[in-house]
């Protein structure tokens, strides 16, 4: 069988191509933003890329094309396709049925941290002996790549509820019928797609439906939100978790199964509580209470499958992060690069938390990239102001398909603010002002012009 995928070069559709690499299926794709990590990644696996979407790409002997839902009625390829019926589905559709038909799925869905839930689950369920299948939409550092097949019933994966594609408009985490789900969170996002918060909530309803009576959801205690999905029906048992310091009686509530007591402020020490029982203690590089919630949820899915919660803490220890989740980019003459993939506020602001607790009162320069559509329409905008007080020196910069005036950002920063149209120039400029200690902290879920390297070279010059 051979396919090709459009869209390849997207996390979710670039697992996709080696999942079906793995599966003995040959593999070919286009697309027309290519940047790390998922380039360099699918070259390694020998997948050929194909730049822009044309149909001359696809070659002739190709059984099916892989429709990613950046893809549009319009475009010249998927014209020609519908023209020549040629034979096509989605990538969630098509994970359905060649990957997740017969596994125990666990699937992590919310608006903020299934990247980061699903790597930990998916090194538990490793660290004990169960090699699991994934599918996430990062790459975790313990496996180096985003997407495997496993050689067991289990597989983890990263539940979106953007849509499926431009045929099929229900939310993509609609299709993996998991068994064990994760419930992280759930804010308004997607503004492209959903008029409102209430639009997701129905989407999250219709993914509660298909979970099975015998399986288990993990639902975060603290999201009013869930509350209400899980309240419209659920027909499956639910364990809920909590970040609060359980030592200021924050979360003593019945009805919350795990529990934490932080041992370090910035939450790269923690003590787990299941129904109020010691389990141990958790010391891993991770930082924030947004981690640590995506801890519990990992160790309660990882329980569902049989394993012991020490266990579990065990292998938080050994945990080496995902890319683009504060990676460390480098650190020249103590001054610190971090690439980030926030693009939500609310992610922004729990990541410059936890790096705030880790760093105290060092310099803290968030250098931001507002990539995603929702940014780009500038619907959290006020909120977004909120989130970057916390640094010190925030460092906006302007794409020009941005549909908002980012100027009024930095007046309601006042000095700590500044806006940049040109990357060279803020590469510059940053690099010219930073100090010993500074932590830069860049947080976009694009290629960012290559700005970290750019950042790098400038202090090391």
């Amino acid at each position: 069988m051979k396919i090709h995928i459009l869209g390849i070069c997207g996390t979710f559709m670039g697992g996709i191509a080696l999942l079906a690499k793995e599966s003995g299926i040959e593999v070919t794709g286009s697309d027309k933003n290519v940047y790390p990590p998922m380039s360099t990644l699918l070259d390694s696996q020998d997948i050929h890329v194909c730049q822009d979407f044309l149909s001359k790409n696809i070659d002739d002997d190709t059984d099916e094309i892989v429709v990613g839902n950046f893809m549009r009625r319009g475009m010249e390829v998927v014209e020609d396709m519908l023209n020549a019926n040629q034979s096509y589905t989605s990538g969630p559709q098509w994970l359905y049925e060649h990957i997740l038909k017969d596994r125990w799925v666990l699937a992590v869905a919310g608006t903020h941290g299934k990247t980061t839930t699903a790597s930990i689950l998916a090194w538990i369920l490793e660290y004990a002996d169960m090699s699991p299948g994934f599918l996430i939409g990062g790459v975790p550092e313990n496996f180096g790549v985003s997407a495997r097949l496993g050689d067991t019933p289990f597989f983890v994966v990263e539940a979106d509820e953007y849509d499926t594609a431009f045929f099929d408009k229900r939310s993509k985490f609609v299709h993996y019928h998991p068994k064990t789900l994760v419930l992280n969170n759930l804010e308004y996002d997607h503004a492209d797609i959903f008029p409102d918060v209430e639009a997701i909530k129905t989407q999250f309803h219709h993914l509660m439906r298909i979970v099975p009576s015998e399986g288990l959801v993990v639902s975060n205690h603290e999201e009013s939100n869930l509350d209400d999905v899980l309240e419209r029906g659920c027909w499956t048992a639910v364990e809920k978790f909590s970040a609060e310091n359980k030592a200021n009686n924050i979360n003593d509530e019945k009805d919350t199964e795990w529990q934490v007591e932080y041992l370090q402020a910035d939450g790269s020490e923690f003590r787990v509580f299941l129904e109020g029982e010691d389990q141990g203690v958790v010391k891993w590089n991770l930082l924030g209470k947004h981690n640590i919630s995506n801890a519990l949820a990992a160790i309660s899915a990882a329980r569902h499958v049989g394993v012991p919660v020490q266990h579990a803490i065990d292998a938080l220890s050994e945990f080496k992060g995902i890319k683009r989740r504060m990676q460390l980019r480098g650190e020249i003459n103590n001054i610190r690069v971090y690439d980030d993939f926030a693009h939500h506020p609310t992610a922004i602001k729990t990541t410059l938390e936890g790096l705030r607790a880790n760093v105290g009162d060092r310099k803290i320069i968030a250098i931001l990239e507002p990539r995603s559509n929702t940014m780009r329409l500038g619907v959290h905008q006020k909120s977004l102001i909120a989130s970057l007080k916390i640094a010190d020196q925030v460092v906006l910069y302007q794409p020009d398909d941005v549909q908002w005036n980012m100027d009024e950002i930095v007046s309601s920063l006042g000095d700590t603010a500044s806006l940049y149209h040109n990357i060279d120039q803020l590469v510059e400029d940053v690099v010219s002002k930073a100090n010993t200690g500074d932590q830069l902290l860049v947080m976009s879920n694009g290629g960012f012009g290559g700005i970290h390297d750019k950042l790098l070279e400038g202090l090391q010059k």
